[in-house]
């Protein structure tokens, strides 16, 4: 078993790189045992672990390395330190024709709603979500920590041009005005993406225009709005039930 104590060894050096987005070309950090536990689960592939010394977890992988809580703190981007922090190859998923319920986030900046949102689209088996304009890096390591191990449960894409949607409705999620709808009297066709706009501006006038239906969540006159990961997780509950 390998040991590494100092934080100026060349591979920790490496490995705090994958704290920066411009470093995470193919790998990213896993923080903490349940994440990287999940993540194994899911197919993940880790490249290497590092442990904190007279940890008992992970015997089972060859590329177990016992280091300090120094190193890990290094490793890591939380003010303290999990007992375990992975490298990991990010996982290549391919479009199918199959998805029938997708949820679309434009220029999202929250890595944390990021993850609360992915976290909900698991639990409501949406089929795909789609990362759409400048939004927070997937593998941000906010982002894997808010998902609470669900970042691999449902496929996430980087998509750019938007004619694979052309036969599904096209759902443009907004504040209540006159050409809108309320959520409880929208029905979701069978093909169906629901378009979510960054946090402080809403969606672009491009997607508001690509959409087939304006949908906005019905609430009291005295709440201006709702948490982007609360609105998107309430849609995609309302998917569930159809």
């Amino acid at each position: 078993m390998m040991k590494i104590t100092s934080v100026n060894n060349e591979l920790i050096k490496e490995t705090a790189k994958l704290l920066q987005k411009k470093y995470r070309k193919g790998l990213f950090l896993l923080e903490g045992e349940k994440c990287i536990e999940e993540a194994v689960n899911s197919g993940v592939e880790i490249v290497n672990l590092f442990v904190i010394e007279g940890f008992s977890a992970f015997r089972q992988f060859s590329n177990r390395i016992e280091t300090t809580a120094a190193v890990l703190s290094k490793i890591s981007s939380t003010d303290t330190p999990p007992k375990a922090v992975a490298v990991a190859k990010k996982i290549e998923r391919k479009w199918s024709d199959k998805y029938r319920k997708v949820i679309l986030l434009e220029n999202i900046k929250d890595a944390g709603n990021l993850g609360t949102i992915l976290r909900s689209a698991s639990a409501f088996n949406i089929d795909a979500v789609v990362l759409y304009g400048e939004t927070v890096d997937l593998y941000n390591p906010k982002c894997v920590r808010s998902s609470v191990g669900n970042l691999w449960k449902t496929p996430v894409f980087e998509i750019k041009d938007l004619t694979i949607f052309e036969d599904f409705e096209r759902v443009a999620t907004l504040p209540k005005a006159e050409n809108t709808i309320f959520l409880k009297e929208y029905k979701p066709a069978d093909k169906v993406l629901i378009m979510f706009g960054s946090e402080a501006d809403g969606l672009s006038e491009d997607l508001k225009d690509f959409a087939t239906q304006r949908v906005t969540i019905e609430m009291s006159s005295n709440v201006e709005s709702l948490n982007l990961s609360i609105s998107s997780g309430i849609f995609m509950y309302m998917l569930s039930l159809h």
